[in-house]
């Protein structure tokens, strides 16, 4: 059997630390009602998110493809039409450098 210990304590403790923090804050707010409190101070802080390389292209890629059309229906048929005549040609030299472009684009 395994008990997280933080500081000394068990998860437990620490929980029943919490709550006992959080009653005693509770009790000082209530205490502060009857006596006039201070103003208080604010601090300013600004939060910063820089994206990495890769989320930034996966970004630009992702705002291409909302723009996109989708697919070109009419160029389909006739890609359906010239494979069921057998007159569609692949060429494969054309076929092999595309190929081998995405792979260095993916992995280079």
């Amino acid at each position: 059997m395994v008990n997280n210990i933080n500081n000394g304590q068990t998860n437990t403790g620490v929980l029943n630390n919490a709550k006992q923090q959080k009653l005693d804050l509770q009790r000082q707010d209530a205490n502060r009602g009857s006596a006039p409190t201070a103003p208080a101070t604010t601090k300013t802080v600004s939060d910063s998110v820089s994206l990495t390389p890769q989320a930034q292209q996966l970004k630009t890629v992702h705002e291409k493809a909302q723009q996109s059309p989708g697919f070109d229906s009419k160029k389909v048929e006739e890609l359906k039409k010239a494979i069921s005549e057998g007159k569609y040609q692949i060429d494969t030299e054309k076929l092999a450098k595309n190929i081998a472009a995405f792979e260095f684009d993916v992995y280079g």
